[in-house]
């Protein structure tokens, strides 16, 4: 995607917290449950992270947290699928769907994790920022936000 202004910045949160079903045999009766605290931003820039959770942006001072609950899943190819929910951002709650891709699932491999059942995925959407509100600046400043997510998770009734 082409980028809407004179660049594309990148952020990650730093602290987040979530958990997951999931069951291969069964996709659409997988869920996810992820809860961000909005002050974690991390753009590598301290002013532009400030500003961005500041008021005109994330405002995580009223708004602390960034949540999806999933509605619903669908298979749509052999590692492939989509998974809807609800984001709530800035005091609203909007619908998004995401492409997902299932990369593996299988004992860790490291010793420290003694082989528990490990899954993994990456989730991509996008989202348009002034929908919840978060207008400050548009369309000066683009209001498309790419969503990237990669998660891994341990099987909770196996971990050592």
């Amino acid at each position: 995607m082409p980028p809407e202004g004179a660049s594309t910045p990148s952020g990650e949160f730093e602290e987040m917290s979530g958990e997951f079903t999931f069951g291969p045999e069964n996709v659409s009766a997988a869920s996810v449950s992820l809860t961000i605290q909005a002050d974690s931003l991390y753009t590598g820039h301290s002013k532009r992270d400030q500003h961005l959770t500041g008021p005109d942006f994330l405002n995580a001072r009223e708004f602390p947290e960034v949540t999806f609950e999933s509605t619903g899943a669908e298979r749509t190819g052999e590692n492939t699928g989509t998974l809807s929910g609800e984001l709530t951002m800035h005091g609203q709650t909007h619908p998004v769907t995401l492409d997902v891709t299932f990369n593996k699932m299988a004992p860790h491999p490291l010793p420290q994790y003694d082989k528990v059942l490990t899954a993994g995925f990456s989730a991509r959407g996008t989202i348009d920022r002034t929908k919840w509100g978060v207008d400050a600046y548009a369309p000066a400043v683009g209001s498309k936000m790419q969503l990237i997510i990669e998660v891994e998770g341990h099987d909770k009734d196996h971990e050592g």
